[in-house]
């Protein structure tokens, strides 16, 4: 930044006259679920601000829930931690179901635009 417009901005700064941008936050919840069983379902949130043009500033915060305790999970296999279903091929079907969200490209912008991806 130029000498100049430094101190310009420095006398604008003690006049006051600098209006702070205002971030609008901006969340999404949406689903992953398995094609060959769609009642495997995995929740994952994305959470983001916007300036007022609608530019994301910074980068949005994503995350799983978990599938019992609706807690918060920093990947989908956080969300099989704690319980285990009853029989081996269920059990497949939710490692399955992991394994392709956690081999799915663009993961993040999925998660805060989408509502319903079945993998």
């Amino acid at each position: 930044m130029s000498e100049v417009l430094t101190q310009e901005k420095k006398v604008e700064e003690e006049e006051g006259e600098i209006e702070e941008e205002e971030y609008i936050p901006m969340m999404n919840e949406m689903i992953f679920f398995l094609d060959e069983a769609p009642e495997y379902q995995i929740s994952a949130v994305g959470e983001w601000c916007e300036n007022a043009k609608g530019e994301v500033v910074g980068s949005a915060d994503t995350y799983f829930l978990h599938v019992m305790t609706g807690q918060r999970c920093e990947s989908a296999w956080g969300c099989l931690v704690g319980w285990s279903e009853p029989d081996e091929k269920s059990t497949e079907k939710w490692e399955t179901l992991c394994e392709h969200i956690e081999n799915y490209g663009n993961l993040e912008e999925t998660i805060c635009d989408e509502k319903r991806v079945g993998l």
